[in-house]
């Protein structure tokens, strides 16, 4: 659950901040992607166990906090994307007919760029329960007893001389997730890019 709401939260601002600064260019693209730097440059680790830490361990919290971490790399890829796509004929085309920028990018732009994105989208997840692993070890992600891989490894940690099957099939089951999601990722590419889409 963590890692799909909270790489949707990653996955809508990422979009849509990538896309802007893609397609209106000059300055506006200039401040936009220097503030992701800035970003970039902040411990997040640090600014998310605070939160956790401030406002307690509130399961809401965690998903916007871990998916408000995880825009940065999103908003690059699709503002690469869409810089290679705003100069297309289909784009001028649109804006001959008169269409309004934020319809060009909404109806024209944002679906040329969904196979990139999927394909991050899906090594996203994994990440995403990653991180929210970490948390839990530490106990400030999901509490007992609600179930998350942190507390499977944490667990098995503690029996894992007794018991070492308690942390090998917690590890199992996150490596099958990640090829399972990449086998997904290449597939939604493949059926859902408007470029390699048959008419």
């Amino acid at each position: 659950m963590v890692g799909f709401i909270a790489t949707a939260v990653a996955l809508a601002i990422g979009v849509i901040y990538g896309a802007v600064a893609g397609y209106v260019g000059g300055r506006v693209d200039a401040v936009m992607m220097r503030l992701v730097d800035i970003l970039y440059a902040l411990p997040f680790m640090i600014f998310i166990i605070l939160l956790m830490v401030v406002f307690g361990r509130n399961l809401l919290l965690l998903f916007f906090a871990i998916g408000a971490v995880e825009w940065l790399t999103m908003a690059r890829i699709v503002r690469g994307q869409v810089m290679s796509l705003r100069k297309q004929e289909f784009v001028e085309a649109a804006h001959s007919l008169g269409l309004s920028q934020w319809i060009i990018i909404r109806r024209h732009i944002i679906p040329n760029t969904l196979g990139p994105v999927i394909v991050y989208t899906t090594l996203t997840i994994p990440s995403v329960m990653l991180l929210e692993a970490f948390l839990s070890f530490l106990g400030l992600g999901i509490q007992p007893p609600q179930s998350s891989w942190g507390l499977l490894i944490n667990y098995g940690v503690e029996t894992m001389e007794e018991y070492p099957w308690l942390l090998i099939f917690p590890g199992i089951a996150l490596s099958l997730t990640l090829f399972a999601l990449n086998f997904l990722g290449d597939g939604l590419r493949d059926a859902l890019d408007p470029r390699t889409a048959k008419d």
